[in-house]
């Protein structure tokens, strides 16, 4: 979709501008609903600006179309164990919530831990340099890989722009860092603790060395569970759907992806 029309009087949808094999066609019903993903639908939104209608489709009454931008805080840790090899095939068959409601000393939810697709050699190789004093062999055979969650949260300076018709800008600083940084820690004494963990690895070439260990976070070009960019609620002035996901500023636009979200969950 490239953008969406009104009527004159800015309260209904009455086109939905899309290229077709090359050729541009207008869509129109009584009901339209966006679902494009929290970065997507936002810039269509914005893209859509029009006389009754300024700051974007959606945008006049509170002004948070395309903020509050949330994508969870997210790495993986890649235990090798000194005590047997791993021949599972696909390993992801365990999630971990305890530390979700934090830990003695730290109220504040840290997140949650779950197995995840089991490192082959193949996806190794050319990284021999990053596993040193262990082989890409050993790292294969015996590896445990393990993905980590954490919250992040609503920040209306984290944003989706748009430059015209095409360039979409994401201005986004991570947030709610230290519950990831210690819930990386906690995880990993467990691991030493078992013998899962006197080497942890990083994932391919991201990582990141912090006390003695490899800590991999995704860079920001992984942008995953994106949400929280037109976020619902009962007041049009601090939430831009309503509770059914409709336009507060629309008659027949709704908008039913991740972008709803006020707040994302830790999974």
């Amino acid at each position: 979709m490239l953008r969406l029309h009104t009527s004159a009087s800015g309260r209904e949808i009455t086109g939905v501008v899309a290229e077709v094999k090359g050729e541009q066609t207008v869509f129109t019903g009584d009901a339209v609903v966006v679902s494009c993903g929290a970065v997507n639908s936002s810039a269509l939104l914005l893209r859509s600006a029009n006389d009754k209608h300024p700051r974007g489709l959606a945008n006049n009454s509170s002004g948070l179309v395309g903020r509050n931008l949330m994508k969870h805080v997210l790495g993986s840790l890649v235990g090798v164990s000194t005590l047997k090899a791993n021949p599972s095939k696909f390993q992801k068959t365990m999630a971990i919530n305890d530390f979700y409601w934090g830990e003695p000393g730290y109220e504040f939810p840290m997140g949650s831990i779950q197995l995840m697709g089991k490192t082959v050699i193949e996806g190794l190789r050319g990284y021999e340099d990053k596993y040193a004093p262990l082989t890409i062999e050993e790292v294969a055979k015996n590896s445990i890989d393990w993905w980590l969650t954490t919250e992040d949260l609503p920040e209306a300076k984290n944003q989706v722009r748009v430059e015209g018709d095409q360039r979409i800008i994401v201005d986004y600083t991570e947030n709610n860092s230290e519950p990831f940084d210690r819930l990386t820690e906690r995880w990993n004494g467990i691991l030493k603790e078992i013998g899962c963990g006197c080497h942890i690895v990083p994932q391919m070439n991201y990582f990141t060395p912090k006390s003695g260990y490899f800590q991999t976070k995704m860079p920001m070009h992984s942008l995953g569970h994106q949400v929280g960019t037109c976020k619902f609620g009962e007041d049009p002035a601090t939430s831009v759907l309503d509770l059914n996901c409709r336009a507060h500023d629309l008659d027949n636009l709704y908008v039913v992806d991740g972008s709803f979200f006020s707040f994302p969950a830790a999974q």
